[in-house]
């Protein structure tokens, strides 16, 4: 007798995936947020979304969660269940919270997931002191977890890229758009794969570390972060330059006025036909046509084909794991959909 046609399981979604992650995090993350002084634990519950100004309960437009989903699923591809990366997934969400806290103070955004950044609603020093209460309390997400002294180490380490990678951003706005002090492509890279990329990496790392995987498969997944992480700011570059503010919830233009080294920026600077491009950049009034001139030098195509790069070595490092369930599927997913978002 001939068997049954098995059914053929439908890919997993992104954003099942995100929710899923979430769901499993949420208890943990706002009983480590209760756990603050209640002014503090005000002004971070309102950047996650989850209150207005005074405290009123809201459901705002948080975060994706992306660093939390990718610790859950480090753990689950070190062949634990999802709840032995949750640790990990609370101390990189403080942690990240921590970094926009501050990095809106630094670069005078007011505008954060489309409502007043912390500094605009609550003053800047109360958004610093919300910060540093944030970065402590996922110092002590991780204390009690198992296994929290290597767990430290990874996010130590991450923490000192992350910062120098900031620090380096905020220099390039000093330099110019050309000549031999210009920034190089390849200084960009380093900067994000520090900026953005140690978080994601530290996430996958550290969910997998206290899953239990062995070194080579922490290490690969401490990679595979990084170079997601250079994708993901390449993305962000082409949303910031050409996305849609009622999506992306940032101002047109404001990396351009801001002096940012963006990639796109690089990439067209090095172009024959950006040669009023230095100029351009540097009247901040004219932003739409510095934008328009980027696109049309190659500046975003270039862009992009260089996030697709990253993600492919990403791919590669997640496909060279032992095979963990689904997992590995979610991961790849999960790379696919947050470099794929509206380009």
């Amino acid at each position: 007798m001939t068997a049954p046609p098995r059914a053929v399981q439908a890919p997993p979604s992104a954003s099942d995936v995100l929710s899923r992650c979430r769901e499993l995090v949420r208890p943990a993350l706002v009983d480590a947020v209760g756990r603050l002084h209640p002014w503090l634990a005000e002004m971070a519950a309102y950047s996650f979304g989850w209150c207005e100004v005074g405290g009123t309960p809201a459901t705002a437009p948080g975060g994706k969660g992306v660093r939390q989903a990718l610790a859950v699923l480090g753990a689950e591809a070190a062949g634990a269940d999802g709840r032995a990366g949750v640790p990990a997934a609370v101390a990189v969400e403080l942690v990240h919270a921590f970094s926009l806290l501050h990095d809106d103070v630094m670069d005078g955004d007011a505008i954060r997931r489309r409502r007043p950044a912390v500094w605009k609603a609550y003053g800047t020093g109360p958004a610093v002191l919300a910060g540093d209460a944030l970065f402590a309390l996922a110092v002590e997400a991780l204390t009690a977890a198992p296994g929290g002294p290597g767990a430290l180490r990874l996010l130590s380490s991450a923490l000192a890229d992350l910062v120098r990678g900031q620090a380096d951003d905020l220099l390039f706005a000093a330099r110019p758009w050309s000549g031999p002090q210009r920034v190089t492509p390849a200084e960009y890279r380093a900067m994000a794969r520090r900026k953005t990329g140690s978080l994601l990496g530290c996430a996958a790392a550290l969910g997998a570390a206290l899953g239990g995987a062995p070194e080579p498969v922490v290490t690969a997944l401490d990679r595979a972060g990084r170079q997601l992480g250079v994708a993901f700011q390449l993305v962000d570059d082409v949303l910031g330059l050409w996305g849609d503010p009622a999506v992306t919830g940032k101002p047109v233009g404001g990396d351009l006025r801001e002096r940012k080294k963006t990639f796109p920026v690089l990439a067209a600077l090095d172009s024959p036909g950006a040669r009023h491009l230095p100029a351009l950049l540097d009247s901040p009034g004219r932003a739409v046509e510095a934008a328009a001139l980027v696109e049309a030098a190659g500046g975003r195509a270039a862009a992009v084909a260089e996030a697709r790069r990253h993600t492919a070595g990403a791919r590669a490092l997640l496909a060279g794991l032992p095979s963990a369930g689904g997992a590995a599927a979610e991961l790849r997913c999960l790379v696919d959909h947050l470099v794929g978002r509206d380009l």
